[in-house]
């Protein structure tokens, strides 16, 4: 049974669901927010370590799908009046595996999908659950008969250690060279594993923040190493994110309540 998460206001709806484990490689979650209000609403999107794919539509703007590609900065943005987007969160092996293309490019960029991308149309947004169904059995008739083992080895260490391993570490792990690691890196996803890793160690103290534990808890050297990374990528400090004013930074806002 794949787990739901979902939150409700009179302006904002968030839903999440988790892929089926055979896709837990490859897809992170599928999420839907709609802005069910009059008025659009200024947010902020910090870097989470996802490759996003939006199937969106407003009031004003017509059905598109758009490419994110990895986040490494903070970035002010607008959610607009009467909003639907749904969402595919993917972790990089789906990159090569399931795009079969590099995102290089597309560090802290965006790019148009064809509209017929996947098969998902503007009336596959009616419905959440049959979207989330509709794009995991795409997504399995893309998977590969075979998988480089040193990477899928790499990117479970990565994910399950919360990007707290060092490089030197990772590589001895999967006997493969930092050097090929960083270049595989910078020519898929247009930046270093250092880089990649500090991005997921930010990310997993988000929930340490949101309960007010200001402080390392993620393999930071010190308090002002962990402040200066948090400002780095979210543009505040830890204690301005924990207030998270008028809800603005997205990632922090979606987080489920404990």
């Amino acid at each position: 049974m794949p787990k739901i998460i979902e939150m409700t206001n009179a302006e904002i709806q968030y839903k999440i669901i988790q892929p089926d484990l055979s896709l837990s490689d490859f897809v992170e979650r599928y999420w839907m927010l709609a802005n069910l209000s009059e008025s659009e609403k200024e947010i902020v999107v910090i870097p989470d370590g996802r490759i996003d794919i939006f199937f969106s539509y407003s009031a004003n703007e017509p059905f598109h799908i758009t490419l994110m590609g990895l986040e490494s900065e903070p970035t002010q943005t607008v959610l607009p009046a009467q909003t639907l987007t749904f969402a595919i969160n993917l972790k990089l092996l789906a990159v090569e595996y399931l795009l079969g293309m590099s995102l290089s490019n597309l560090l802290d960029k965006a790019h148009h999908l064809p509209l017929d991308f996947w098969g998902i149309t503007k009336a596959d947004l009616n419905n959440f659950d049959q979207f989330c169904d509709k794009v995991s059995k795409k997504a399995t008739t893309l998977l590969p008969q075979e998988i480089d083992s040193r990477k899928q080895k790499l990117f479970e260490l990565i994910y399950s250690s919360n990007g707290s391993l060092t490089v030197k570490e990772l590589s001895e792990r999967v006997y493969w060279s930092s050097r090929q690691i960083n270049r595989y890196f910078n020519q898929q996803f247009g930046l270093s594993l250092k880089a990649y890793c500090n991005i997921l160690r930010f990310r997993a103290s988000f929930q340490h923040i949101k309960e007010g534990r200001l402080f390392p808890e993620q393999n930071f050297t010190d308090q002002a190493h962990f402040i200066k990374e948090v400002k780095k990528l979210s543009g505040v400090t830890p204690k301005e994110l924990f207030k998270n004013k008028n809800d603005r930074f997205l990632q922090f806002s979606t987080l489920p309540k404990k």
